[in-house]
């Protein structure tokens, strides 16, 4: 890359995080709307026509209040945390395969594994600087809960890289231009949708914020721009995730209005499972994960590579 082509990717990741964050802003509205109009309410209607405006004075409202940090936490840890969940958050959106000038990782699954295990330590810190046995529980519970659901999460995006035989998301766009891998691998796709909603911590797997016991999980303490900045790193990766569904089983083209229609569809169906199914009991939780969508991910990925073997032999013997 000459130094042209290094200035435009700054200029051009600049303004996607400007627009990560913008969409997160009306992402939010979106939610309140669509669960208002669920309920038979409203939701935010008078902040400017229908509402447009609500998200943009909650972040004023936000950011403009005083943070109260606890006389007993860790202050170092307590202020980072969130400043550091926001950026990984951030960060995971440079492996998205853009064709212009962004950065093209070879190595893009290997790096959203990482950033994903790197997130629960944050969430256990901040849960732990917090000195509050609401925070601690939250994000202890929180932990197991990510944990478990990586291993499926993890197992799922091996099979899909051995079926692209690489671990670019370029890769997606040229591997589904006749058919989508969602038609050819259905259960692994309803199993990823799964996982990713526990990943997320969103409902039905929402244990990390279990307001009737845990009163909000572990930003429990958390008040004005810290709150907002965990808030923000939450819809952000909400958002992502519902990209990397699209790229991963429904096309991959992102020069085509279509697959923004889709990323819209996906992101609603997050608002619409939230409003829909009641919370799951915990241990429920577990065994969906351990005895249902692990043997699931397991069989799929062991299929794929009997499946490569056998190709690499015929094509041996061929040659």
């Amino acid at each position: 890359m000459n130094n042209y082509e290094i200035y435009m990717s700054m200029v051009v990741i600049f303004f996607l995080i400007i627009m990560v964050l913008v969409s997160v802003a009306f992402f939010t509205l979106l939610e309140r709307k669509v669960l208002g109009y669920m309920q038979l309410r409203k939701g935010p209607n008078k902040v400017g026509m229908w509402g447009l405006i609500q998200p943009f004075s909650d972040a004023i409202k936000l950011f403009n209040k005083e943070m109260i940090i606890p006389y007993l936490s860790n202050y170092l840890m307590f202020f980072f945390m969130p400043v550091f969940m926001m950026l990984l958050s951030l960060a995971m959106w440079i492996i998205i395969p853009y064709l212009n000038i962004l950065l093209n990782l070879n190595l893009g699954f290997l790096f959203l594994l990482g950033c994903l295990s790197v997130s629960v330590y944050f969430m256990i810190l901040s849960g732990w600087s917090s000195n509050s046995n609401y925070a601690k529980l939250g994000s202890l519970r929180g932990m197991a809960q990510t944990i478990s659901y990586e291993v499926s999460l993890a197992l799922i995006l091996l099979s899909l890289m051995v079926l692209i035989m690489g671990f670019n998301f370029m890769d997606f766009n040229l591997y589904q231009q006749n058919v989508w891998f969602l038609f050819i691998v259905f259960p692994l796709s309803l199993c990823l949708f799964s996982s990713l909603l526990a990943e997320l911590n969103r409902a039905p797997f929402d244990f990390i914020e279990g307001e009737s016991e845990l009163v909000s999980g572990f930003n429990i303490e958390y008040s004005s721009g810290g709150f907002a900045l965990i808030f923000l790193g939450e819809y952000s990766s909400i958002i992502f995730m519902s990209m990397l569904f699209v790229i991963l089983f429904l096309g991959a083209d992102l020069n085509n209005l279509l697959f923004y229609l889709k990323l819209m569809m996906l992101g609603f169906s997050f608002i619409w499972v939230r409003g829909t199914l009641p919370r799951y009991r915990y241990d429920k939780l577990m065994n969906l994960c351990w005895k249902v969508y692990l043997p699931i991910s397991l069989n799929y990925l062991m299929f794929f590579f009997c499946y490569l073997v056998l190709i690499c032999n015929k094509f041996s013997k061929m040659n």
